[in-house]
């Protein structure tokens, strides 16, 4: 009898064990799986943070860049320049319809100092600065004078030349000797340019054209009294038409600045800095007089 309790005891005691050492090995193993879920679930969170911070990241850069016009043009690797193309010596069409011409070429060296290519669009004069306004075009680089209307509506560089404006008339007219002699009469110009202005504030009638040569030869053929243009424009236009029976009667006393537009607001303050150092850098290393002299044959980089 003790021999057979002892048995059942013993028994018991061997089952207890195998339980407890089932209970433990099932427990290790919970723990162990749930372990592994949970680094997995950080694993997974923890790269889905990743992943948004650098998408958020990615959109703060691609709204700086757009905020930024310089940032756009550095991106891009080209800036978009107008003018008119048929303004010389400012900027025309060579013997082999190469765009050439003073601002034609200051665009380049610029865009050369920033170090992105240059894609000129050409047009007439009124149409520039609506292409700035609409966005299509980053800079207007056309012999822009600095006005204080403009400078509402524009932000502008640095000036890069200056010129005085000449009032022009037929070589036999004596009733026009000064721009107060205007009044009543009538003057050809480009449609919102400073001449026109001008011409008007003297009391002229005005008749707009697009180009210089036109307005010229309205002004030959007696069809205006007048008109109004760059110094530097008529004298480039005789060196070319020395027959032409045109005079400068007067000439501004000041100086205009020439400036370079831009659109007005904190999106375009990194480009037009970036364009001052450029203006800086072309004039100190004489590049700007050097163009200057080569289609003006005067220097009127220098005020």
């Amino acid at each position: 009898m003790k021999k057979k309790i002892l048995a059942l005891l013993m028994a018991c005691a061997m089952t207890v064990g195998v339980l407890a050492g089932c209970s433990t090995s099932s427990s290790s193993e919970a723990d162990t799986t749930e372990a592994e879920t949970t680094e997995a679930e950080t694993a997974e969170e923890t790269e889905a943070a990743e992943t948004e911070t650098s998408q958020e990241t990615e959109t703060a850069a691609e709204t700086e860049s757009a905020d930024d016009q310089l940032a756009a043009i550095l991106e891009a690797g080209e800036i978009v320049v107008a003018l008119e193309g048929n303004w010389a010596p400012w900027s025309y069409h060579d013997e082999d319809d190469n765009l050439v011409g003073f601002d034609a070429d200051v665009a380049r060296a610029i865009a050369a100092e920033l170090g992105v290519e240059v894609t000129f669009v050409e047009g007439d004069w009124d149409s520039l600065l609506a292409g700035l306004d609409a966005g299509r075009y980053d800079l207007v680089v056309n012999g822009v004078e600095y006005t204080e209307e403009r400078a509402e509506k524009y932000d502008f560089t640095d000036p890069y030349a200056y010129i005085r404006t000449a009032l022009i008339v037929r070589s036999d007219n004596e009733d026009i000797l000064s721009f107060e002699d205007l009044d009543g009469k009538s003057t050809a110009n480009s449609i919102a340019s400073t001449y026109m202005d001008l011409a008007e504030s003297y009391g002229a009638e005005v008749t707009g054209v697009d180009s210089l040569d036109e307005t010229l030869e309205l002004v030959l053929s007696g069809r205006v009294d007048a008109t109004l243009n760059a110094e530097v424009s008529f004298y480039d236009y005789m060196d070319v038409h020395p027959e032409a029976e045109l005079k400068v009667v007067a000439l501004t006393e000041e100086a205009s600045n020439v400036v370079i537009p831009t659109r007005k607001g904190d999106d375009s303050a990194s480009l037009r800095e970036a364009i001052n150092e450029a203006i800086a850098t072309l004039s100190e290393n004489g590049t700007l007089s050097e163009l200057s002299m080569q289609y003006f044959g005067s220097d009127i980089t220098q005020e």
